[in-house]
C-alpha cells in the first residue's frame, strides 16, 4: 500500500506537470472504485484550473477553484502522467486530459482506491476532519505523544499507526521507526517514556524524509508519476529481514504479528 513517502514523492513529481494547467475533460472508464467516482465529476472538472496539488495523510488535494478533487491510492493506485497518451491498460479507470494535451492517468488494478470531490472547507470532509497532525507538523513532538498515548495500553506501534495518532506512518515506517528509536513494537503505549517518545518522533521524521528522498519503496506495484521505482526498500534496518543479521548488532531479526500486520525487530536493539 502506498504510504506518506509514495503519496509525497507522487505529489512532486506530478505538480509541476498540473499546477497552473486548465482541464479539457475527465474520462472515466470504471467507476467502480472503494467509493463510486461521482457522475458529476467530469461536469466540475472540465474547464477548471489546477490552482495546487497539496497532500493530507495519504490523500493528494487538487485544489480547484472552491473545492478539490481528493485522490487516495488504496493498495494499489498509481497516478502517471503522459504528454501523449499511450494505449489504454486493464486497470487505467480514470484519465484527467489537460488542455495542453498532458494527460494524468489513474491506475488501480485492486480498485481500494478513490477519487472524489471534496468542497471547501476541504479539511472538513468526512475523510480528513479526524486525522492527527502530519508528522513533520511542529505540533506532532513528545509532549504530544505523552498526552496520545497516556491512555493507550494497546502496542506502540498500533498507536503510531493509527491516523487519529499521527497521519501517515503505515506498516513499514513504523517497524523502522521504532527499530531507530530503540522501542520494542510491542510495548504498550502507555509504558513508554516520554525521553523515548522523543527519540521516536525524531526517528519517524527521519525515516520519512530519507524514504522521501529516495522516492519511497518499491515491494510490488508501485511506481512514480514517470513510472519510476522506488529505492528505499534497499536501506532497511528490519523490514521484510526476519533472520537476517540485524545492521547494528547482528543479532538474527525476529518477526511477531501485532494487530494482524507483520512486525519486524531486534531483541537486542530494541527493549
Amino acid at each position: 500500500m502506498p504510504e506518506l513517502p509514495e503519496v509525497e514523492t507522487t505529489r512532486s513529481s506530478v505538480a509541476p506537470s498540473v499546477v497552473g494547467r486548465r482541464i479539457a475533460k475527465l474520462v472515466v472508464y470504471d467507476r467502480r472504485l472503494r467509493w463510486p467516482v461521482p457522475s458529476d465529476l467530469p461536469k466540475r472538472l472540465e474547464g477548471k484550473t489546477v490552482d495546487a496539488l497539496t497532500r493530507r495523510s495519504k490523500y493528494l488535494l487538487f485544489r480547484i477553484g472552491a473545492g478539490s478533487l481528493l485522490v487516495h491510492f488504496g493498495m494499489t493506485g498509481s497516478l502517471r502522467v503522459y504528454s501523449r497518451a499511450p494505449a489504454r491498460r486493464p486497470h487505467d479507470h480514470v484519465d484527467i486530459v489537460f488542455a495542453d494535451g498532458t494527460l494524468l492517468r489513474y491506475h488501480d488494478p485492486r480498485r481500494f482506491g478513490a477519487m472524489l470531490w471534496a468542497p471547501d472547507p476541504v479539511l472538513s470532509h468526512p475523510l480528513l476532519r479526524d486525522l492527527g497532525p502530519e508528522p513533520f507538523d511542529p505540533a506532532f513532538d513528545a509532549d504530544y505523544l505523552w498526552r496520545a498515548t497516556r491512555s493507550r495500553s494497546a502496542a506502540i506501534k498500533l498507536a503510531l499507526m493509527d491516523s487519529h495518532v499521527v497521519v501517515g506512518v503505515g506498516n513499514i515506517y513504523a517497524n523502522e521507526s521504532l527499530f531507530r528509536a530503540g522501542i520494542r513494537p510491542t510495548t504498550r503505549a502507555n509504558k513508554v517514556s516520554r525521553q523515548k517518545l522523543a527519540r521516536l518522533v525524531g526517528s519517524v521524521r527521519a525515516v520519512l524524509s530519507e524514504a522521501i528522498a529516495k522516492g519511497g519503496s518499491t515491494l510490488r506495484d508501485y511506481v512514480d508519476s514517470n513510472g519510476e521505482p522506488g529505492a528505499f526498500q534497499l536501506d532497511y534496518f528490519v523490514y521484510g529481514r526476519e533472520g537476517q543479521s540485524c545492521r547494528n548488532c547482528n543479532t538474527a531479526i525476529r518477526q511477531r504479528r501485532i494487530g494482524a500486520r507483520a512486525s519486524f525487530y531486534c531483541p537486542r536493539c530494541q527493549r
